[in-house]
């Protein structure tokens, strides 16, 4: 056991402040899981790890819900003419379809559901800073979600999944149902990213300086500023467009004297940097499972932490990239033109160092290792692409093709999506305390890359060919471009019910995880799997980086001797500034 004389207060008393090296057991008694049962425990918990799972429940439902209408729209998209449904009808399916996948389940996704389980861990903490709000979150997004359904039941939603005036302006479907349910979502998303950065600035174990931080927080940092900066934009968007509706008031209606581009300006002013707060998290995850297979401390740290930063800040500047064609000056959109090559450029030092990492690492291709691969490969198309179109003599001829759909979709769905499997796979372990089948899970990832590429690689040659989007009818010569993008999403499909199946199966007859399976040095891995209620038996005190694997597992694993769960809360806080700034001065 180590001992430190330490200055508790400003009173300048010394007393002697002991650690000691606490190492989880393999096989935990009392975990999160077994401290609160019931539905009605579930349904009042403060405890992050619960909520983060209900969010992934939700958002495992609406990607089912979003998922089904993709498959749909592709089935209807075999044949020129029409194969099984009218066209308003699937106006209403594109629609939902992406309304649904953007704002229900690849903004959420892993900030609040993989975040919420796994941030407060790798700081070291109990829980994040506002438990009560962190429900109340998940709630203010369970009832938005009603709202998007009563516009499934009631005349459902034929706008596009953007809500562009003026068709939502004129539309007779139900536009403020849905647009109401964002409004409602976003306050979630604005009360998720305040929670995050106040556990993050004020809730560090002792010894985690910024610098000792987890690259998964400072994604999910950068992320929740713009969570907290952006969705505001949405908000009073959208509540604009209500008010325009119901009282009239003339503010994107050129017959009342508003201006229709104006809407446009408002909703990817929020939008692009929204694509950010879907694949900023997903960059943290990366770079989590990178360095934990190739057993290699992380190459280029701060430039992987601060270009999480400058992927925030230039987002807000490029949203007039989605409007090219909309008329705005040639100054305007050569300023956009440049901020969009511009914000690929911290983009790009993040895969440069990530594969950097893995030069000479001893890599180990456990599954989320392979949907590291299947990101960097599917996500450096996405960027390749979104690069082509940023330039504006491409751009022009792109715009609203194929082309935009497949580049979307390897950026959201090759990125975003991606990442989260990854993540997903990687604590599945921790958060359940079972190991699911390993063959099964490299199979699925094998589906999953195979569908998406059959999918969406067709698309980029129909756009360039200038087959728009959003068609329900299309002439002959690109029927066999839809039917193999048709095929691949039924592969894609597939593969996704293989990954449900064998997850749920693990929790039944999946194999006993212990407490740190994958050998990482991740403060998250130094609890049991399932964690505790509390998350740690101590609080931690860490002396080294969590990508220090030249450095013994034990200098992993220390904590505050006469602290554990249950402790007397008068004298946590002195020993855990005491033991910060001693930790800090070494």
């Amino acid at each position: 056991m180590a001992t430190a004389e330490v200055t508790p207060s400003s009173s300048g008393n010394v007393r002697t402040l002991k650690v000691k090296r606490f190492k989880p057991s393999e096989d935990p008694k009392n975990t999160y899981l077994t401290d609160e049962k019931g539905l009605w425990a579930w349904m009042t918990t403060v405890d992050h790890k619960k909520i983060g799972l209900m969010y992934l429940g939700s958002v495992a439902l609406f990607f089912l819900l979003g998922g089904v209408l993709a498959l749909l729209l592709r089935t209807e998209l075999l044949t020129p003419a029409k194969t099984f449904i009218e066209a308003d009808t699937y106006n209403q399916f594109f629609t939902l379809h992406g309304a649904i996948m953007v704002f229900f389940v690849l903004v959420p996704s892993i900030p609040a559901a993989l975040g919420n389980f796994v941030l407060p861990m790798q700081l070291g903490a109990k829980d994040v800073a506002f438990p009560r709000l962190n429900l109340a979150s998940f709630y203010i997004y369970v009832v938005g979600a009603i709202f998007t359904f009563i516009a499934l039941a009631n005349n459902g939603l034929d706008t596009g999944w953007t809500f562009y005036t003026p068709y939502s302006t004129d539309s007779t479907s139900s536009v403020i149902w849905v647009t109401l349910g964002v409004f409602i979502l976003g306050f979630s998303s604005i009360l998720t990213g305040t929670n995050f950065i106040s556990t993050i600035h004020k809730m560090r174990a002792p010894g985690i300086s910024w610098g000792k931080l987890p690259l998964n927080i400072w994604a999910l940092y950068a992320t929740s500023i713009i969570q907290v900066l952006a969705t505001p934009v949405l908000a009073i968007t959208v509540l604009l467009l209500t008010m325009e509706r119901t009282l009239g008031i003339g503010i994107f209606d050129p017959a009342l004297g508003g201006d229709p581009v104006l809407f446009q300006h408002f909703f990817w002013f929020y939008s692009h940097p929204a694509v950010y707060i879907m694949i900023v998290p997903g960059f943290g995850i990366i770079s989590e499972v990178i360095t934990t297979f190739s057993k290699k401390h992380i190459f280029g740290y701060w430039a992987i932490a601060l270009s999480s930063l400058a992927i925030a800040f230039i987002g807000f500047l490029v949203w007039g990239h989605h409007m090219f064609t909309s008329g705005q000056s040639a100054v305007a959109t050569t300023v956009f033109s440049f901020l969009t090559f511009l914000v690929g450029i911290p983009t790009g030092i993040k895969i440069l160092n990530w594969v950097a990492t893995l030069y000479k690492g001893s890599i180990e291709m456990k599954t989320p290792m392979l949907y590291v691969f299947i990101f960097l490969f599917l996500f450096s198309i996405g960027g390749f692409t979104g690069i082509m179109l940023g330039a504006l003599s491409a751009d022009i001829h792109l715009h609203d093709t194929y082309y935009v759909v497949a580049h979307f979709h390897y950026v959201m769905m090759g990125g975003t999506l991606i990442a989260l499997l990854a993540g997903l796979h990687y604590w599945w372990p921790k958060m359940t305390g079972k190991m699911y089948n390993e063959f099964q899970a490299k199979v699925g990832a094998a589906l999953i890359f195979i569908g998406f590429n059959v999918t969406f690689l067709p698309q980029f040659i129909m756009g360039s060919q200038g087959m728009p989007r959003r068609y329900y009818n299309y002439i002959d010569q690109f029927t066999i471009f839809h039917q193999t993008s048709t095929i691949g999403s039924y592969i894609l499909g597939v593969g996704f019910l293989l990954i449900a199946y064998y997850l749920m199966k693990s929790l039944f007859t999946g194999e006993k995880a212990g407490s740190n399976p994958w050998g990482s040095r991740g403060l998250e891995w130094q609890a049991t799997s399932p964690p505790d209620f509390h998350n740690f038996d101590h609080t931690p005190v860490i002396i080294n980086g969590p990508y220090d694997y030249h450095k013994p597992m034990e200098e992993f694993q220390l904590g505050l001797a006469d602290s554990h769960n249950g402790h007397d809360p008068s004298h946590e806080a002195a020993e855990v500034t005491a033991a910060r700034k001693q930790v800090e001065s070494n």
